[in-house]
């Protein structure tokens, strides 16, 4: 698709059901595919964030975040730009492993400060933590060893110092 790329909002919104659904209307009306959603209680419990993950026409984006603030339940919503965030996200891995490229995965996992969370005779499980590129580096340097299942959470945004997320 022409003109699509990649961002990552944050959306603040009261604690209550349905919220979920409103603003992920707005995305689907303007044709925004949500490629990634975390959601977690914020300090108080009366509200949450959102760390949205989407890929779409950047000219569209500001339109979404318009409609979002619109929303009664959305106190504020906000692209991250820039390099004032901290990213972060984890995936666990799932790959074969026999006896001849144990040894390899294992010097993977060191080298990606990952960890293994689960070894057997067939297969280990690596949890890795960082940002996207990281990720997507060690999955694609695992990827000949035969990788059988990934579960990656999406990102998790934050401001650096004293700006709000």
């Amino acid at each position: 698709m022409q003109g699509t790329s990649q961002h990552t909002i944050s959306v603040y919104v009261a604690n209550k059901p349905g919220v979920l659904m409103r603003v992920s209307q707005i995305f689907a009306r303007r044709a925004y595919n949500i490629e990634s959603l975390v959601v977690s209680p914020a300090l108080d419990g009366k509200f949450s964030r959102m760390t949205i993950g989407a890929a779409g026409d950047p000219k569209v984006l500001s339109h979404i975040i318009m409609q979002l603030s619109r929303l009664v339940d959305v106190v504020h919503s906000t692209e991250h730009v820039g390099t004032n965030v901290l990213q972060k996200e984890l995936a666990l891995i799932k790959v074969k492993a026999d006896p001849k490229s144990r040894t390899e995965i294992l010097q993977l996992v060191t080298h990606f400060k990952a960890q293994t969370i689960d070894f057997n005779e067939e297969s280990l499980v690596i949890e890795v933590t960082g940002n996207s590129d990281k990720l997507d580096a060690l999955v694609q340097m695992l990827d000949k060893h035969g990788i059988l299942e990934i579960i990656r959470t999406g990102k998790v945004v934050m401001a650096r110092g004293s700006d709000p997320t």
